[in-house]
């Protein structure tokens, strides 16, 4: 698969019939687009998986969407593991197991906890990576705009328990590795190569728990398509565009423009669980989407620039 610079660099020649790659078709679309589409598809997806919690388990749930995701991107992308080196293979793997923990954990908090909390917490894994990678004053004010957003949406009439915030802590935790060993990931491996191979780890991990929980109750028909469904949303759709994302802007910007995130698990939950809002929440949402507006308008051009894969 030809990676960005191949592209670019290529003499014209005449037209083709054969229609772009996905991955070349990604990079048509600007980075930013590709993180808040990404976003949406992650927290609907998210909300759909609670309202079924009672047919599939959460661990269940995140193994069918590892499944999914594996099944698909090794399908189409059919990574070559030749010429590879260790530092390679390590960075795959590891960004493999950050996948895989954040999902894991994430479910098992809003399983315990109403999804918009949990996801408030677990923001504070790419928030403390917008914060350690901050170079100029201005970023830190719309890390801190968001940092107010997500000390707003705590304010919640829902009672929280030990349980669901220890998991979204560790999820917070994964998330911000995820981040960043989605940068390496991608410039180590072409197209959507790595993005395969971890979800093929994650999807070996799990099988025995996610087995051992649900047991007979993933042969059955209506719950492999719920799995088909909830990972081609959770899973195949917004990695695929962050890994690409990912490639064009710094994990600094990335991790401001995901304050997004309780914003659209909020209306996710609104929209699928029907879980109101109050005055409080939608102020913190206005302070979360205005950090992603400031952050995007100010990172500086040369962050949109493909780097080498």
């Amino acid at each position: 698969m030809p990676t960005v610079r191949d592209t670019v660099t290529l003499v014209p020649s005449p037209p083709s019939s054969s229609p772009p790659t996905p991955a070349a078709r990604l990079q048509r679309i600007p980075a930013v687009w590709l993180v808040v589409g990404g976003i949406f598809s992650v927290q609907f997806g998210a909300a759909i998986a609670k309202d079924l919690f009672g047919l599939v388990p959460p661990t269940a749930m995140v193994w069918l969407r590892l499944a999914t995701s594996a099944l698909i991107l090794l399908a189409v992308v059919r990574p070559s593991f030749r010429g590879r080196s260790r530092r390679d293979w390590v960075i795959a793997l590891s960004f493999g197991v950050s996948l895989m923990t954040m999902n894991w954990a994430i479910y098992q908090s809003f399983a315990e906890i109403p999804l918009g909390v949990a996801v408030t917490i677990e923001f504070l894994g790419p928030l403390a990576v917008a914060v350690v990678g901050s170079r100029r004053p201005r970023d830190l004010v719309w890390v801190a705009l968001a940092g107010l957003g997500v000390a707003l949406l705590g304010f919640s009439p829902a009672a929280l328990t030990l349980r669901g915030a220890l998991f979204a802590l560790l999820a917070a935790a994964a998330w911000a590795a995820y981040i960043l060993l989605s940068k390496q990931t991608g410039a180590r491996w072409p197209g959507l190569s790595g993005l395969a191979i971890a979800s093929l780890v994650g999807f070996l991990v799990l099988a025995a728990p996610a087995i051992a929980e649900a047991g007979s109750v993933l042969l059955r028909p209506e719950v492999l398509l719920l799995g088909v469904a909830i990972g081609l949303l959770s899973s195949v759709i917004p990695y695929s565009l962050e890994l690409t994302a990912l490639r064009r802007i710094s994990p600094r910007v990335f991790g401001i423009l995901m304050s997004l995130e309780p914003a659209a698990a909020a209306l996710a939950a609104l929209i699928v669980l029907r879980e109101l809002l109050t005055m409080t929440q939608w102020l913190a949402l206005v302070c979360v989407v205005a950090a992603s507006v400031g952050a995007t308008r100010t990172s500086p051009p040369p962050l949109d620039q493909p780097l080498p894969d």
